[in-house]
């Protein structure tokens, strides 16, 4: 199962100080939810995991990120990721590119991702994906607006947004 998921967000901090926090996966992977780090393996791969709740459904991956472009002249990333189900029954793939660009005193933010998704999670379909997948997105522009502020970040799944998810796709399945 694949889907495509295109945001754009706003950031009221210098190009400088969001690229620099971007594209450090050591400082970034704090607000996205569920992530951790696990291994550096040099200057352009990382291991690390991430488990996702939602529902009745728990699914933990263990992966590698891949940066197959980082340019500061152009603010331009190419992020690869890819990740197998540690119960062995599925993966998960994304290919992520991102652009930052000066807008409005601040910072405008727009990714792309192809998320390609195998095994258990594949079977809730493609709506229920994106919107869990635009659920973690939005916890992750909130945590990395209020890191980039000196303020907390928690990144640990908000349930409650899952459940909603979860009953939208099924809702909307009807």
């Amino acid at each position: 199962m694949k889907t495509n998921i295109e945001k754009t967000f706003h950031v009221d901090e210098p190009i400088a100080k969001v690229w620099e926090n971007l594209s450090d996966p050591a400082r970034i992977v704090t607000c996205v939810p569920g992530a951790s780090l696990t291994e550096q393996m040099d200057e352009d791969n990382f291991k690390g995991e991430v488990t996702l709740k939602f529902g009745p459904v728990k699914a933990s991956y263990n992966g590698q990120i891949t940066f197959q472009e980082r340019n500061a002249e152009t603010r331009h990333m190419q992020l690869l990721g890819k990740g197998l189900d540690s119960k062995g029954k599925g993966s998960a793939d994304m290919l992520m590119n991102g652009k930052l660009v000066e807008k409005d005193g601040g910072t405008e933010v727009t990714c792309s991702m192809e998320v390609t998704i195998t095994g258990m999670l594949a079977q809730f379909g493609s709506r229920l994906i994106t919107d869990v997948s635009n659920s973690v997105f939005d916890q992750f522009v909130d945590n990395f607006k209020a890191k980039l502020a000196g303020g907390e970040v928690d990144n640990t799944l908000k349930a409650g947004s899952m459940m909603g998810s979860v009953v939208k796709g099924i809702l909307g399945k009807k």
